[in-house]
């Protein structure tokens, strides 16, 4: 339980960015009687946390640098929807990324990386439960686990990638065909087998959470402001931040802005090597008299999810590296739905050409090259913390992430060994 700390009161904390993130930290720092000011360019919840899948995917613990993926490069360039591209007139930016994304598959570093993931990942969601209570929102997280689907890989195959996780700790079940059709009824017969996930979770509205979670901060008395913070300048007794209009003076700053968090930190002088991995998600209405699906139901030849929410069901995922400032490119969302009808039978009729204004969207996970957050004190500014760069696992460690900052500022041992994720490993 978070203990609140009267002396906290006089100390003005800044957390810039207001997605899950940003929102979970600034929910800690509060509760523990410091005076939070949260900062966002957009608005609560509107980044990355708006329309991402809504799962709670405590099962990703392998780092996305994988050996095999350096033959498909070539691939990527010459397929703009597949699963995974890379736009031909970015590669020269991102190839420094890429470079360090290739070191990291050495696998002595997977090996590192991947039990620093299963660190945080594995009470990720028992830290959520508390607070959503608390904010009267715990219908808002749902606990039935989720399926990886098969369709045309061999028995071997199958077998390898369940081993793979049983032997990493995840709770999980090799299902055959009537196993899976048991659990999810909708799903074509396609489906030749799957992997349930058994203590995964999902919502039906994760921008909610973000609204809820938030909506908790300022009972506590957490103040928001809409602003883009352009520089951060050290000072000695804390910190400017410089927006259009003004300067803003704290005593201390947590950086939670994600993909936008590197010119931010390069003012103070801190490389950050991090990369905008486009993803996109697309809605689709209900099936009258239908439940389409009861879980996040994952495609593993495919790679996308689909997941049940309050408006229907969302599909998500795909991977494109083209940075912060290309148009979106979304026949990419179009693309999920051809996925999904191979995947599942009971789907409402879609036309691209008249999806109605929201129900496409892209958003920037905030993607280092070796599938690591940022979480910790700034090497060289100790009233400058950093929140930062959890790839496609925002949602799930937003609650532990925002409990972790709330121990480094209090001066507690935290709760993890955080030595995973300091900046310093880029510095």
């Amino acid at each position: 339980m978070t203990t609140l700390n009267i002396s906290n009161s006089d100390k003005n904390i800044a957390v810039i960015g207001a997605g899950i993130i940003g929102i979970n930290c600034a929910l800690e720092l509060q509760s523990l009687g410091f005076q939070v000011t949260l900062i966002d360019k957009s608005g609560i919840g509107e980044g990355c946390s708006k329309a991402n899948a809504g799962h709670f995917a405590t099962e990703q613990v392998f780092p996305l640098a994988e050996p095999n993926l350096l033959w498909q490069f070539p691939k990527l360039l010459l397929d703009p929807l597949g699963p995974v591209s890379l736009s031909a007139s970015y590669l020269p930016k991102a190839l420094p990324w890429f470079g360090q994304f290739i070191w990291n598959m050495l696998a002595n570093k997977r090996s590192k990386n991947s039990a620093a993931l299963k660190t945080l990942n594995k009470n990720a969601i028992s830290y959520y439960q508390p607070l959503l209570k608390e904010a009267k929102a715990e219908a808002l997280l749902t606990l039935k686990g989720s399926l990886l689907v098969f369709e045309n890989s061999s028995e071997k195959t199958i077998k390898r990638y369940f081993e793979h996780y049983k032997n990493a700790g995840i709770s999980v079940l090799l299902l055959d065909r009537p196993q899976t059709l048991l659990l999810e009824p909708n799903l074509s017969k396609n489906i030749q087998a799957s992997l349930y996930f058994t203590e995964v979770g999902h919502s039906a509205d994760p921008k909610e959470i973000c609204v809820q979670l938030a909506k908790l901060a300022f009972s506590k008395g957490c103040e928001y402001k809409q602003a883009e913070v352009l520089h951060i300048s050290h000072n000695r007794g804390g910190a400017n931040l410089t927006t259009k209009d003004e300067t803003l003076i704290f005593d201390q700053v947590v950086v939670a802005s994600g993909a936008w968090s590197k010119t931010l930190l390069k003012s103070l002088g801190y490389t950050l090597p991090i990369e905008a991995e486009r993803g996109y998600s697309l809605d689709l209405p209900p099936c009258k008299n239908e439940v389409q699906l009861s879980r996040p139901v994952a495609s593993a030849e495919r790679k996308f999810i689909m997941t049940p929410m309050a408006h229907g069901l969302r599909l998500a995922g795909t991977v494109e590296y083209a940075g912060l400032k290309q148009q979106a490119n979304m026949k990419r969302a179009d693309m999920l739905f051809k996925n999904a009808q191979q995947v599942v039978t009971t789907l409402p009729e879609f036309n691209a050409k008249t999806a109605k204004k929201g129900q496409k969207w892209m958003g920037h996970r905030p993607s280092l090259p070796d599938s690591l957050p940022v979480i910790g004190q700034a090497p060289k500014h100790d009233n400058i913390f950093l929140a930062l760069g959890h790839q496609h696992l925002g949602l799930t460690q937003g609650a532990i992430t925002g409990k972790l900052i709330g121990q480094l500022i209090t001066k507690q041992p935290t709760d993890i060994d955080i030595t995973p994720f300091c900046l310093s490993r880029f510095n």
